[in-house]
Order: C-alpha cells, then sequence, then structure tokens
C-alpha cells in the first residue's frame, strides 16, 4: 500500500521541518539602495568639527604616502606598489574606528590602513621591498600581516574574532578585502562561519571597479557585494567609498555591533583606483582616461576640503600647513628607504617556527658554512635559526 492509498492520504500535506523556516527577517539585513553618504548632504551639519579636520589630515598625509611609495618603487626601493591612491577615505576610516584592543586585517593595498593606524611607513613597506617576513611584529601592533593571497585574511580575521569572543575579550577584528577577492571561496566561508558564529567581525569591501582588468560586471551580478550579506544572515551596508565622514560612521556603527556581541557586518565602499593596479599594470588597456577623470571630481580629499571650507574650519592656510606635515612624513620616508639595510642572511630561518625542525638546523648549518668560508668567520649574534 503507498502513502497515497492510505485513508486520508488526500488531505495528507507534508510541512516542512522547523530548519526550513528562515531563521531570520531578511528585510533589516538588505542595504540602502544607494550607497549612503554624508558629505554635501543634511548630515553634515551634524558631523563633528574635529573629527572632519582629523579625517583630512590623515587623507592629505595618506594621499602624500602614496605619492612617495609610488616613486620609490620607479627608483627601484620597492619591488611592487600596489596603490590605494583614490581610495584613502576608506583605509583611514578603517585605521580610526579601531581601538587599540582591536585587529586589523588588511590585504596588500592596505599598507596605508596599516600606517594609519601608527605603523611605521618603513616597516609598513618593507615586505614590498623583500627585505624581511613581513617587516613588523602583528601582536604587538594588532595588525595581521599584509595579505597577498586574495582573501585568505578573510577567515583568519573571523578565528581570532572568533577566538576572542569565546574568552571573552572585548576585541573587534576588522578585515579588509577588494572587489576581486570577494569572488574567492574564502570570503564566502569567512561570511558563513563569521554569522554563525556571531562573530565580532567587520568585512570592509573595497569595490574600486576593477579585479585588476576585469570590471565588476564580469564577477558578479548582484545588484550590488553589500546584498551577499544577507545571504549568510548579516546586515549589508552600502557605503560612498570616497565620503570619508560616510566612511567613519558607518564603520564605526559596524564595530560598536559587533562589540555588544551582535555579530558581523559587511560593508562595501564604492570607490574607485586612480592609479593602475601595481606599477607592473599598464591599467590603459582596460579603462579610458574620461573615466578615471570622471573620478577625480569626486576625490575624497576634494569632497572634504569642500565641506571644511564652506563651514569655515579650514582655510588655505590650514590646507598649506597639512600638506607641510604630509611632506615632512614623504621626506623622512625617503631617507629611510633609500639607506640600504644591513640584512644577515641567517634571518632566514628566524620565525619560521616557534621551535626549529631538523631540516631547518640542517640547512641553517650548512648556510654558516658556506659563508664562513666565503668571508672568513660569521658573526652569530644574529642568527638566531642555527642555534
Amino acid at each position: 500500500m503507498t502513502v497515497q492509498e492510505l485513508p486520508g492520504a488526500a488531505a495528507y500535506r507534508p510541512t516542512p521541518p522547523p530548519a526550513w523556516k528562515p531563521l531570520t527577517d531578511p528585510a533589516p539585513l538588505l542595504p540602502d539602495p544607494e550607497p549612503y553618504r554624508v558629505l554635501g548632504t543634511d548630515a553634515a551639519a551634524g558631523a563633528d568639527p574635529e573629527l572632519l579636520l582629523r579625517l583630512h589630515a590623515e587623507l592629505v598625509r595618506g594621499r602624500r604616502y602614496n605619492a612617495q611609495a609610488t616613486a620609490l618603487t620607479k627608483q627601484g626601493r620597492l619591488a611592487v606598489y600596489p596603490s590605494s591612491t583614490g581610495q584613502e577615505a576608506c583605509e583611514i576610516a578603517a585605521a580610526m574606528v579601531l581601538e587599540e584592543r582591536d585587529w586589523l586585517f588588511p590585504s596588500y593595498r592596505d599598507t596605508l590602513a596599516a600606517v594609519a593606524r601608527g605603523l611605521d611607513p618603513v616597516e609598513a613597506l618593507t615586505l614590498l621591498r623583500g627585505d624581511r617576513h613581513t617587516g613588523y611584529d602583528p601582536r604587538e601592533h594588532r595588525i595581521a600581516p599584509l595579505c597577498t593571497p586574495l582573501a585568505t585574511q578573510l577567515p583568519h580575521a573571523v578565528g581570532l574574532a572568533h577566538a576572542a569572543r569565546l574568552k571573552g575579550d572585548d576585541v573587534v577584528a576588522l578585515a579588509m578585502v577588494g572587489d576581486g577577492g570577494t569572488s574567492e571561496g574564502d570570503f564566502h566561508e569567512a561570511l558563513n562561519f563569521a554569522a554563525v558564529w556571531k562573530a565580532p567581525v567587520v568585512f570592509l569591501v573595497q569595490n574600486n571597479g576593477f579585479a585588476i582588468s576585469v570590471p565588476l560586471a564580469k564577477q558578479t551580478a548582484a545588484p550590488s557585494l553589500a546584498h551577499k550579506a544577507v545571504g549568510y544572515g548579516m546586515p549589508g551596508r552600502l557605503v560612498d567609498g570616497n565620503d570619508a565622514a560616510a566612511m567613519h560612521q558607518v564603520l564605526g556603527e559596524a564595530v560598536a555591533r559587533a562589540r555588544r556581541g551582535q555579530g558581523p557586518t559587511l560593508v562595501e565602499a564604492v570607490t574607485y583606483r586612480m592609479d593602475a593596479h601595481t606599477n607592473a599594470d599598464d591599467a590603459t588597456r582596460y579603462r579610458g582616461d574620461s573615466e578615471v577623470e570622471a573620478w577625480r571630481a569626486h576625490d575624497p580629499i576634494v569632497l572634504l576640503e569642500r565641506e571644511l571650507t564652506g563651514r569655515g574650519l579650514l582655510d588655505e592656510d590650514g590646507i598649506e600647513r597639512v600638506r607641510e606635515a604630509a611632506e615632512r612624513m614623504a621626506a623622512g620616508l625617503r631617507e629611510q628607504m633609500n639607506a640600504d639595510p644591513v640584512l644577515d642572511p641567517m634571518d632566514l630561518f628566524t620565525h619560521v617556527y616557534g621551535e626549529q625542525t631538523g631540516q631547518l638546523r640542517e640547512q641553517a648549518a650548512r648556510l654558516r658554512a658556506e659563508l664562513d668560508a666565503e668571508h672568513g668567520t660569521h658573526d652569530e649574534s644574529g642568527a638566531e635559526g642555527g642555534r
């Protein structure tokens, strides 16, 4: 006898088990249809003048930092530099909304965010110079190593944030990624784990229009990258990435939400990469000058200076003082990067493992012998890995 032949079969209507029902109402998770803005809107009147001035000073400093790092690359002092010119508002806001105890998880393009968080510019560029493993102590600065593989820093951020929550530590992780990184599996895995665990993490997607030469339209058909958040059960926020005040507000709210134990947020910042992908890229092969010029009118520094001068909070003398301070920073960076570092080949074996393996000890001994044969004797004071 089949189910259809049982008495009352006509009235039988199978119902889904509870796990099939939506866990949350999707409506509050959806981003606004247009990027959120502050500058040039009524909301600007309520913005803190001191915050706006600080944002402006950091933006100008960040622009000069990008220009100097790019020049150092052309001079052969850096192997490569992925500029964030045009995206400074995203970088600066990401650093400013974090407390000292929080963690920043940058991508390879986010050296400016690390510098804005307090990292020495030389240390931020050391990895791109090819001198050392990272150039700085991640634990000391609460900045994860600059991540070159796309999106692999996102699961790391979730793991740290989840561990902090389990330990009862009041810590938030902010992970930065480009629009190209959202096409990687690590992005989706990180969002899923973060939402399920309610991990105190904020995902910042800097949508600068291109994954190297691939435009966003060839990566996704979603209404926006922020819309991807609802599929994982977290809110998505869409914000003008060139509006420093809006960026600071939206990211600040997301960090506060995470710290309250309300889980992760996905923030998409709509911005534009003014320079090429790196110094090895020819951007003219996939985008025209007219497109770049159109975005120059929406420059984050121009937008903020217009607001500050319009409200009488900043004049030409104030702008010049900020520029002079940025120039002093650039001069110091230039001077330090032009000095050849003193390197010890034995550092190759330092910080690889907490306790060196037998194979590494053997390799270190072999290298030491070669150095001794070439130079007579080798100073082992820095040969931590060879002992």
